[in-house]
């Protein structure tokens, strides 16, 4: 299975830190000494989930090269933030685009969703079902943060990515998808009630934050492990690093308890916020153009629930 191209949509209005200042006393040295985080993007009014995985996907489909609309066989949508839990995102984005009797299918593992997305693909590309894939990963935090919350209120951003997964090679420039480790751990700490979203009440809420920076860490940090050893990769073989942009300080413990570099991490946290499972998507939007042969990425992903993965990426040589 091949990754053939990746775009990101990011809504145009910056809310900076000074936001939350006025609204409710957070200094931005605060914010960006426990996050990293210095802006994040809000979608504008008449913009939501669906809207935005509809932009994302107008753009992979625009600048990939060597692939037609109608050729799309398969839709997965990703997102913890729905707009309509009836007319997913898949459905919204299969609509927008008019490819007619396909399987749609919309997913939700928190920020780790985009990985069982492409689970979801492997499947059906093992399975004979489909031959291209475009998986869609979109988040609206701010349709459910409270922002008066000064645990978690400042965190969130909105943002979408789309991905074309291919079942052969469609360019010399397709990225082959060595290897997809997910699992669940809601077994763990406080697992089911470190972050919680409860639609009826509107509200992201993240009463155990300590709990989720401990086990984020550590299970990037063992999946990642994990999938290099399957592979007798080291980290010196890893290019690049695409953790989940949850927090700054997490992907910097990542790098440490694996041994990578600072130069090879990813990460947009700074300037989008927690965008969820559209973080690391759009990080491999921007990541794809610089890659060369024989480099190796890994995406590596934690969400609340809790639920993790790694995905091993490679551009052969």
């Amino acid at each position: 299975m091949f990754l053939h191209h990746v775009a990101a949509y990011l809504p145009h209005t910056v809310v900076a830190n000074d936001h939350f200042t006025r609204r409710n006393g957070l200094s931005s040295d605060w914010i960006i000494e426990r996050t990293g985080i210095r802006e994040r993007r809000r979608a504008a009014p008449g913009e939501n989930t669906n809207t935005m995985a509809i932009e994302a996907t107008k753009r992979v489909l625009r600048e990939a090269p060597g692939i037609d609309m109608a050729e799309i066989d398969l839709i997965v949508g990703a997102t913890y933030t729905p707009h309509d839990t009836i007319v997913t995102l898949a459905h919204a984005v299969q609509h927008a685009i008019g490819v007619a009797d396909i399987p749609v299918v919309s997913i939700s593992s928190a920020c780790s969703s985009l990985l069982n997305a492409v689970e979801i693909v492997q499947g059906y590309f093992a399975l004979g079902k489909a031959r291209r894939a475009l998986v869609v990963t979109s988040e609206h935090n701010t349709a459910y943060n409270n922002e008066d919350d000064t645990v978690a209120g400042h965190l969130w951003g909105d943002g979408a990515a789309a991905l074309l997964f291919s079942a052969e090679r469609l360019s010399p420039t397709d990225l082959l998808v060595r290897d997809v480790i997910t699992a669940g751990a809601a077994t763990v700490g406080k697992a089911t009630t470190a972050v919680v979203l409860q639609p009826l009440d509107r509200s992201i809420i993240m009463p155990h934050g300590r709990d989720v920076f401990q086990y984020a860490c550590q299970y990037m940090t063992r999946v990642t492990e994990q999938i290099l050893d399957r592979h007798r990769l080291t980290v010196e073989d890893v290019t690049w690093l695409i953790p989940h942009q949850a927090n700054r300080r997490i992907s910097d413990v990542v790098l440490r308890n694996t041994g990578l570099p600072p130069e090879r991490l990813v990460s947009n946290v700074e300037t989008l916020g927690n965008t969820g499972c559209a973080g690391a998507a759009i990080g491999l939007a921007d990541t794809l153009p610089l890659l060369k042969a024989g480099e190796r990425v890994v995406v590596t992903v934690f969400g609340g629930g809790y639920s993790y993965g790694a995905m091993l990426l490679e551009r052969e040589a």
